[in-house]
């Protein structure tokens, strides 16, 4: 590519000359390429994932990779929550309203009764019909007839008690038990406690939700798929305080009122656990023999020391 003469025959370095020819055309495929600096201390080759090193390979072998919209889906025929949830006040159906704590808890509720009133108002612009004294009755036969149709898998009827958002609450983690559930009778009479009117995505898109106390008698027994008592019991009734939260679509014509969660006070006292049973063997029988004919003693477990 180079071609030099250099001309010595003068004494004097100076005077040295220097011809050099150029070929023609001349192409330098060096100025085609940039050259970054990288220090030293950042050559370091960082770690692609697995995810990453794909993608890279995609596009070196020219498939475009279209983008992903990380997107969620909505139901706008109920509301995601309950909007502005009732707080139950501390020993409710236990203090009398005689005593003094029942009157500071009844003034309390007299108070916050404002905001409940207006959401009222506006309820019974689209629900001419709706009155606290009779909706409380209406609420108290939904929650029975939404507890009927689980006891029994009627989906169909479930979803048109509760909505979409209760659903998956009400049935999750009870595909292989059995629930044996029964409302024995009212202990006080229902009654409207709470009534918010939320919007959502828009401003006139509105919703009612109305909380209903119900203090009632139930009976709830839960087997497991071998058909083991889990925990309850069919024959001993116990008493149940709920504040039931309800939802219709307002500016629905077709909207009903149904079943949209549960409200449960921090003070309330913790379940019960879960008691696991399992078969403890016995001795082999002959074709024949009966258990109650050997006198068999259940072997006692041994103690052991679960800590130090």
């Amino acid at each position: 590519m180079w071609n030099l003469k250099l001309d010595t025959r003068s004494t004097s370095n100076a005077e040295a000359s220097l011809d050099v020819r150029f070929p023609l055309p001349f192409v330098v495929p060096v100025r085609t390429k940039k050259r970054f600096f990288v220090p030293p201390s950042t050559k370091i080759k960082a770690k692609m994932t697995a995810s990453q090193d794909q993608e890279a390979n995609t596009r070196a072998a020219g498939f475009v990779i279209r983008q992903e919209y990380m997107e969620r889906s909505i139901n706008i025929a109920c509301t995601a929550g309950v909007f502005d949830p009732y707080i139950p006040p501390e020993g409710d159906a236990r203090l009398s309203s005689l005593s003094r704590e029942g009157l500071k808890q009844r003034t309390q509720q007299i108070k916050q009764g404002a905001a409940s009133q207006l959401a009222i108002r506006k309820i019974k612009e689209h629900d001419p019909e709706f009155t606290a004294k009779s909706f409380a009755v209406k609420a108290q036969e939904i929650f029975v007839e939404a507890h009927d149709s689980l006891t029994q898998f009627n989906k169909e009827k479930l979803h048109s008690l509760v909505t979409e958002r209760c659903y998956p609450e009400m049935v999750r983690g009870n595909r292989y038990k059995t629930l044996r559930w029964r409302f024995v009778e009212s202990l006080e009479p229902p009654k409207v406690v709470h009534a918010r009117c939320p919007d959502m995505v828009t401003k006139g898109n509105l919703y009612g939700q109305v909380t209903v106390r119900m203090h009632s008698r139930q009976t709830l027994a839960i087997y497991d798929r071998f058909g083991r008592l889990m925990m309850g019991s069919e024959e001993e009734p116990r008493d149940v305080l709920e504040y039931l939260v309800l939802e219709r679509h307002l500016i629905n014509p077709y909207g009903m009122w149904r079943l949209h969660g549960k409200i449960v006070p921090a003070w309330a006292p913790a379940k019960e656990p879960v008691v696991k049973t399992i078969m403890i063997p016995g001795p082999e029988l002959k074709p024949g023999e009966e258990f109650e004919e050997l006198n068999y003693e259940v072997p006692k477990p041994k103690a052991v020391q679960w800590h130090k």
